[in-house]
């Protein structure tokens, strides 16, 4: 039965900005239940026919209103979600720049916060995929490394 299933592209990215903050936003509890009052990464679902960068530009600003900074973000890692039958997403998970104010699309988000690196590895309440790739440490040596 694998060829019922539907394949799905997410694309996220961490935002850094010049002060060495870290940008996570607060999923809202009414249009994610069960799920709400986590903390994320800026991102989403890919639209076909547009690359990949497009489309995490186009996520970036619909959920903050910024724009990436300085060249192309860098991939830091691919996982696969399996959690809900009958779909496979793989999510690609960036590191970027930004600066800015933030103008949060309130359907998907009820808070933002800028934090610093320490503050956000021992934050609790976290996306699982995003834990995830906080928990090794090897993907965070030298991300500015070159800018």
């Amino acid at each position: 039965m694998r060829n019922n299933i539907l394949l799905q592209v997410g694309v996220k990215v961490l935002l850094k900005n010049k002060n060495n903050q870290y940008l996570l936003l607060r999923r809202s509890s009414e249009k994610y239940p069960g799920m709400g009052g986590v903390w994320d990464i800026a991102g989403g679902r890919i639209d076909a026919g547009k690359t990949l960068l497009e489309n995490l530009q186009r996520e970036v600003f619909e959920e903050t209103g910024l724009e990436l900074l300085e060249g192309a973000p860098k991939l830091l890692a691919a996982q696969d979600i399996l959690e809900k039958p009958g779909y496979h997403v793989v999510r690609l998970t960036y590191f970027g720049k930004a600066d800015g104010e933030v103008k949060l699309d309130l359907s998907e988000h009820d808070l933002y916060r800028w934090y610093t690196w320490e503050e956000v590895l021992q934050l609790d309440n976290v996306d699982s995929y995003f834990k995830e790739l906080l928990n090794n440490r090897a993907l965070w040596i030298n991300i500015d490394d070159g800018e």
